[in-house]
């Protein structure tokens, strides 16, 4: 069982994604709180994996709330709910230890997957936010004109035809109905990849596809 804790300072959110999480088989809801201090006594007394945080701002409170809470538990993995998004924004909250990302276009099979993803020890940014990371990095290469040349040999027919979807922004549910397998198999393809080639989120992954022309930009 996946170990996990959901905080949001509005009761009625709170709520609704504790009921989402209700339906996520393999998950087991540890507590909700809503309270900032009722938070971090309980993440001093009980070990969990997942912390999903939502917050309705991206403030210096909250991003030192994120920092606090790794402080407590250097092993949690914080992943963010946010309508808030931009380049900025997302790279600060990973700079202070988020994990994961899920922007406003995030949908209840992206939350599970980025559970698992996190569960599996991988960061984890849905569409909108990989896009913004990956327009940064872009951009960067088209600067220098440089790529650094990484070995895909490593990889199976299988896994650069998943790498190549994952370029095109489809998820792993279109994946596997496009190649007839299961989420599941998709998921496990995903994760051999990324211990393959010592990566550690989606965006690395896509970095790896950009750079070895997997994919096109």
């Amino acid at each position: 069982m996946i170990d996990i804790a959901v905080f949001d300072e509005h009761n009625l959110v709170l709520q609704g994604i504790s009921g989402l999480l209700s339906e996520i088989s393999d998950v087991k809801l540890i507590f909700s709180c809503s309270d900032r201090l009722t938070l971090t006594e309980k993440l001093k007394k009980i070990k969990i994996n997942i912390l999903i945080l939502n917050l309705h701002d991206i403030s210096v409170r909250n991003l030192n709330l994120i920092t606090q809470l790794k402080m407590i538990n250097p092993n949690l993995r914080i992943l963010i709910m946010s309508v808030i998004e931009g380049e900025e924004i997302v790279l600060k909250t990973i700079k202070a230890g988020a994990k994961g990302f899920l922007g406003k276009d995030s949908t209840l099979n992206d939350l599970i997957e980025a559970i698992y993803t996190l569960r599996y020890g991988h960061d984890y940014f849905s569409k909108s936010i990989t896009q913004i990371v990956l327009n940064r990095y872009i951009s960067g290469i088209n600067k220098t004109g440089i790529s650094e040349k990484t070995e895909i040999n490593q990889l199976s027919a299988r896994q650069l035809e998943i790498l190549q979807l994952m370029g095109e922004s489809i998820s792993n549910q279109e994946i596997a109905e496009r190649l007839f397998i299961s989420v599941r198999t998709v998921e496990t393809h995903k994760n051999h990849i990324m211990q393959k080639l010592n990566l550690k989120s989606t965006v690395d992954m896509i970095k790896f596809a950009i750079k070895n022309n997997i994919i096109d930009i």
